[in-house]
């Protein structure tokens, strides 16, 4: 029986270390808790490996007075195997052996409490010129997003995007600045902390026209964990939702494959055929990607954009497989931001088809070719 003076913090401390369960090799019950009445109680009895007297279990004439409040020589142990180890087996039960105990529930406990489920991520954020409008995005926006599913990784964001552009999206330098500019942004600041593991998971922020976001899901892919974010209007945030009921895709097949492939995202607004066909003529195989009802602040849910990805990967399989190898497919883009990303994210460059992406610009009198994905001309990624 134990004579000498434990302090409380030592207690404490060891409770911790041994999870509140008895430390005997194979026991592990719980000593805070009756099995039988589910009565809670402390049930738990502080053991020396060593005794803290020469004449008691295991004693020693020099280390019973060293270790008598020592952490390391001490277990928490129940009640039956207190006595076993004290009373009942001493001579079976050698400090050696009780130590190899101590240190093997010890480690146990240490790892599986140690598995938790990672919650930092890396803020993206990405913004470019819409019209007349620059975006911004704000750090603090994006974290009460986050929270309390993921927490910034860093203080400091990932910024990719040109600030105070003066360039708008109706000219073709534009294109041209901010698709180069996006590259150069992501190899420098981006790529190489994936590469180095520094980087676990990404939170994406990210408003700019459709093919730009397109892009930035490119150079993201889905190499990296990532959550990608949708700006709403009602009610403002970028916090997601709940899934609204029997919400669902429509996916518009043609007929004929005889056209060119033309892939249209009618979600955010409606594309009618009519206006491809001022675009590349008669002579197109018009795919569509649509819901019941197009308008701009549908996408409320993780969930969705979860199908989302499912369809449109369905839908690239089957275009490839009805076009054949040597087809380009045409985009035609009226999606949410966080979707224009995810179909990006999504495309396997040694697998897909090449993209022609077009932009819808009301000044330049209609869609135009602004950006090409996987291809061979010059401009491509």
């Amino acid at each position: 029986m134990s004579i000498s003076y434990i302090r409380e913090s030592v207690k404490l401390r060891l409770w911790g270390r041994a999870g509140g369960r008895c430390e005997y090799d194979g026991c592990n019950n719980r000593l805070w808790l009756d099995s039988l009445t589910k009565a809670e109680f402390n049930a738990a009895y502080i053991a020396h490996i060593v005794a803290d007297s020469p004449g008691g279990p295991r004693g020693d004439p020099i280390l019973s007075e060293q270790l008598k409040a020592d952490i390391s020589n001490l277990m928490l142990l129940c009640d039956s195997h207190h006595r076993l180890v004290d009373k009942v087996e001493v001579g079976l039960h050698p400090a050696e052996r009780l130590a190899a105990m101590k240190k093997a529930h010890e480690q146990r406990l240490d790892v599986l409490t140690s598995i938790t489920a990672e919650k930092q991520s890396h803020i993206l954020i990405y913004g470019s010129n819409i019209g007349l409008q620059n975006a911004k995005i704000s750090y603090g926006g994006a974290m009460r997003a986050m929270v309390p599913e993921r927490y910034p990784a860093e203080v400091v964001p990932l910024s990719l995007g040109l600030k105070n552009s003066s360039f708008e999206d109706r000219s073709a330098e534009f294109w041209s600045i901010e698709s180069e500019q996006l590259r150069s942004m992501f190899r420098a600041s981006v790529r190489p902390r994936l590469r180095a593991g520094d980087i676990s998971h990404l939170s994406i922020f990210a408003l700019a026209p459709q093919p730009l976001l397109i892009l930035l899901g490119t150079l993201l892919s889905d190499i990296p964990a990532a959550d990608v974010y949708q700006l709403h209007r009602e009610p403002p945030g970028w916090c997601w939702e709940a899934q609204p009921e029997q919400f669902e895709y429509v996916l518009e097949e043609p007929e004929s494959s005889k056209g060119i492939p033309v892939l249209i995202f009618a979600l955010s607004a409606t594309v009618t055929d009519a206006r491809i066909h001022s675009t590349l003529g008669e002579d197109v195989s018009i795919w569509r990607v649509t819901i019941p009802d197009p308008h701009n602040d549908f996408l409320k849910s993780r969930a969705q954009a979860n199908a989302f990805r499912q369809t449109v990967r369905r839908v690239m399989d089957r275009i490839k497989a009805r076009h054949g190898e040597q087809a380009n497919i045409r985009v035609f883009p009226a999606m949410p931001v966080a979707l224009a990303v995810e179909f990006g994210r999504l495309l396997m460059p040694k697998a897909d088809l090449p993209l022609e992406i077009y932009d819808e610009n009301k000044v330049l009198g209609g869609f135009v070719r602004v950006l090409e994905i996987n291809g061979h001309l010059k401009g491509t990624i």
